[in-house]
């Protein structure tokens, strides 16, 4: 074959080749354009049609219940920390769901969470998401929230109302009464199914059981009085999201001893020194103590709620829209809930005794704790090791920073304006370094060895990587 020819035929293959990679082109932007045009005529994946996709809504509907959520929380007795924990998952599940029609690029937990059931909407309602997400809210946090005072739990009620009056201003009476039953329709399913959870539901209502009586050993917690009696002893059997206890790992705490060479006694002497020292400078060191504590119901929120404050914060700072805000309160509460169970799993396995204790035995029988002064007993009611603060920091903390990056240069004013103990806000630059500072708060504090936080942050930091595994997010062809 003549040269000629031969690059007379290499030109029409390239042509050829170039067409056909141009038509490949074309055809998947007309295919991305279809998939497109089709979301916009049917915004949710579940048949139903809304004025707007969530990600194109601003996140203040959920800013308000989050809000009123740590208003409320504060007063919810006997809640802490894991009644509180399992709430904030289910609350943020609801909400999640009721807007998932309106966030076509997302998946429902259905498929993922067996015995969860939520009615498709009819094709021929029309959704105000603001106002669905408003009674959902609603419905969740009534039911979710336990023992409040009647007066306080109104406010549930008027929340609701003045939303649904500034959010229905533009909506028919009909497609108002459409949303409304649609939010409070989901809310009532994922209501049904934490009900088929029973040991969690048994458990919130009876945190601290009689039937639970702690074994002996050397070094073991106990309590001594009723008030500090075994809080969510049975709590490892409680449902989990993502992942189970069983599915976690735990490095087992420092052999115990009461010599003074050994390393045990050396971080009993630590908390010691450290709590003494930050009650006599009264600085920095009993500032963050008491600023991370969110141990006392009537004065602040509990620990997992501090995140739900954190996150809260975040989304206002980064000017998260809707979508975005619902997707990561989802994760933060699959995250604490999951991080309760395997942490307290770990704590009434192990049953490491309480610094207090040792420290009156071994140390000054005349110590008191810097948490002393705020709560009418000197010591958290179940075993230390882990930390749950340090625990929920950490869980909490590896979700933030999958879903905005380490660096955020964040200030935390979740106490801000407070009297009654040290809440001026604190200025961190990455997510690392504000949850390692709550986890070790608690030895300033007087209440944890240096070992109960380092493990809590370590179990924390591996349930986060479950749950940013835990994908729900459509992959696109």
């Amino acid at each position: 074959m003549q040269y000629h020819q031969i690059r007379l035929l290499t030109c029409f293959a390239f042509l050829f080749l170039l067409f056909q990679s141009c038509t490949k082109d074309e055809d998947f932007a007309i295919a991305d354009a279809g998939t497109e045009q089709l979301r916009s005529d049917n915004q949710d994946g579940r048949d139903g049609r809304g004025p707007n996709r969530l990600v194109n809504t601003e996140s203040e509907i959920a800013l308000a219940w989050m809000d009123l959520f740590l208003e409320l929380e504060r007063y919810a007795a006997g809640m802490r920390p894991n009644a509180s924990a399992r709430a904030i998952a289910y609350i943020h599940l609801a909400a999640y769901e009721t807007g998932l029609p309106a966030m076509p690029d997302f998946e429902s937990n259905e498929e993922r969470l067996p015995g969860l059931e939520i009615q498709r909407l009819n094709n021929s309602q029309r959704i105000d998401w603001e106002i669905a997400l408003n009674a959902s809210y609603a419905a969740s946090t009534r039911h979710f929230l336990l023992n409040i005072d009647p007066g306080l739990a109104s406010r549930i009620d008027e929340l609701e109302a003045n939303l649904n009056t500034e959010y229905g201003n533009n909506s028919s009476p009909q497609d108002l009464e459409a949303s409304t039953n649609w939010g409070k329709q989901v809310a009532q399913a994922v209501i049904a199914y934490s009900q088929t959870d029973t040991e969690g539901e048994t458990q919130v209502r009876d945190p601290q059981p009689h039937s639970y009586v702690p074994p002996t050993g050397e070094g073991y917690w106990t309590f001594s009085a009723e008030p500090e009696r075994a809080l969510f002893p049975y709590w490892e059997k409680v449902r989990t999201f993502v992942v189970s206890p069983d599915q976690t790992t735990a490095i087992p705490p420092i052999s115990y001893s009461e010599d003074p060479n050994s390393e045990y006694y050396q971080q009993m002497l630590e908390v010691y020194q450290s709590n003494n020292d930050a009650r006599k400078e009264d600085g920095e060191d009993l500032w963050i103590a008491e600023f991370w504590s969110d141990d006392v119901e009537n004065l602040t929120f509990s620990p997992p709620a501090r995140q739900v404050s954190i996150a809260r914060q975040l989304i206002d700072q980064f000017d998260l829209n809707l979508e975005e805000a619902l997707h990561l309160n989802l994760k933060v509460g699959f995250a604490l809930n999951d991080a309760a169970v395997a942490a307290w799993k770990y704590k009434y396995e192990f049953m490491v005794m309480r610094p207090n204790v040792f420290i009156h035995e071994f140390i000054d029988p005349n110590f008191q704790t810097n948490l002393y002064r705020l709560i009418p007993w000197p010591n958290p009611t179940f075993p230390s090791y882990p930390s749950g603060h340090s625990c929920f920091a950490s869980a909490a903390g590896g979700v933030f920073i999958d879903f905005l990056g380490n660096e955020v240069n964040f200030t935390d004013r979740s106490h801000e304006g407070r009297s009654e103990f040290r809440g001026a806000p604190r200025t961190f630059p990455t997510v690392e370094e504000f949850a390692a500072e709550n986890a070790f708060s608690r030895i300033p504090l007087g209440v944890h060895m240096r070992m109960d936080c380092s493990e809590g942050l370590r179990l924390g930091y591996e349930i986060a990587d479950a749950i940013n595994d835990f994908r729900l997010r459509r992959r696109r062809s």
